[in-house]
């Protein structure tokens, strides 16, 4: 929980409105976006998550490690769960999973494991990044189910400088330069 005396750092990013007539890449890429800016404003590491399933939103979540308490807590996690109840079914198959960065190792397995159609991530993580940054788990020759893969690319560039600059105000307001210097 954030007390008074440790407040979140302001942040200086605006949400996107994205146009509901082109529901595209970039718009569903925005909406995670927008869960992403969420998530620095409940000062959690910002990263956010959307699924898609013919063309609707059918969840959508940001990072609650630190509020909850719960490692687990990561955006795409608990968006994987939300679909999951709304279809009434673990199977996600015909959904798409946005998310601002590179699933980890725990996510990426997740995604496999709830047979997503697709992944589509703003950002690599070469460090712990599992669909193709430090290791890709969906080239795995013996795993049952693969996604489909768009990685990099859509609001790169934006999502990588959302989560730059929250860590690297973080560890000048912490006088802290142990925390992670994400994707520098």
């Amino acid at each position: 929980m954030v007390s008074p005396k440790n407040t979140p750092p302001p942040c200086p990013f605006d949400k996107r409105f994205p146009s509901q007539l082109v529901r595209d890449d970039a718009f569903f890429m925005s909406l995670a976006y927008n869960q992403a800016i969420d998530a620095w404003r409940q000062d959690e590491v910002p990263i956010g998550a959307v699924i898609a399933f013919g063309g609707e939103i059918i969840a959508s979540a940001h990072n609650t490690v630190e509020s909850a308490g719960d490692p687990t807590a990561h955006a795409e996690m608990l968006a994987i769960t939300q679909a999951a109840t709304k279809l009434g079914n673990w199977r996600l198959e015909g959904a798409t999973l946005y998310v601002t960065k590179e699933p980890c190792p725990m996510c990426s397995g997740a995604t496999l494991m709830s047979r997503m159609k697709r992944v589509c991530y703003a950002v690599p993580d070469p460090k712990m990044g599992c669909l193709g940054g430090a290791t890709d788990l969906n080239a795995l020759p013996r795993v049952n189910h693969h996604v489909e893969l768009t990685a990099g690319g859509v609001l790169e560039a934006e999502c990588r400088e959302l989560i730059q600059t929250f860590f690297r105000l973080k560890r000048a307001e912490e006088g802290n330069q142990d925390l992670p210097s994400a994707l520098l």
